[in-house]
């Protein structure tokens, strides 16, 4: 049976290459950026991103410029993206992302025995750590 990957597909208001970078900082991996105009395409901004797709150890992210005018439509839908692992590597990933962003839930010792702590990126995106015993496999 094949293996199925759950990617995170991210949308942003025309600095989708600017967040993608900064994500590549934080996570390390391999980006590769698409633009509007390497495929001729009408209507968008020559240099905006078409498809931004970032190979990180573990994980992968792909990324777009919204059509113009569509953050008008979204509506306040939020998406949490969680780290669910054992992997205590990641903890300083906490901070560079708190970077420009904020803290919402310090990152702490849980009941349940995981570290946990939730941050908003510099971007307006929400991150959550769940780190500890019990979390190899989410």
């Amino acid at each position: 049976m094949p293996t199925t990957t759950l990617v995170p597909y991210l949308n942003f208001p025309g600095n989708t290459r600017e967040a993608m970078e900064f994500y590549q900082s934080v996570f390390g991996g391999k980006l590769d950026v698409i633009t509007f105009a390497d495929f001729h395409v009408d209507g968008m901004p020559p240099e905006g991103t078409m498809h931004a797709y970032l190979r990180a150890d573990g994980f992968n992210i792909a990324a777009s410029d919204a059509m113009p005018g569509a953050e008008t439509t979204w509506g306040g839908t939020r998406v949490y993206l969680a780290f669910m692992t054992e992997d205590e590597g990641i903890l300083p990933w906490f901070d560079a992302l708190a970077e420009g962003g904020s803290v919402s839930q310090p990152l702490e010792q849980q009941a349940w025995g995981a570290s946990y702590g939730l941050v908003t990126d510099r971007f307006g995106l929400e991150w959550m750590f769940n780190v500890g015993p019990g979390n190899a496999e989410g």
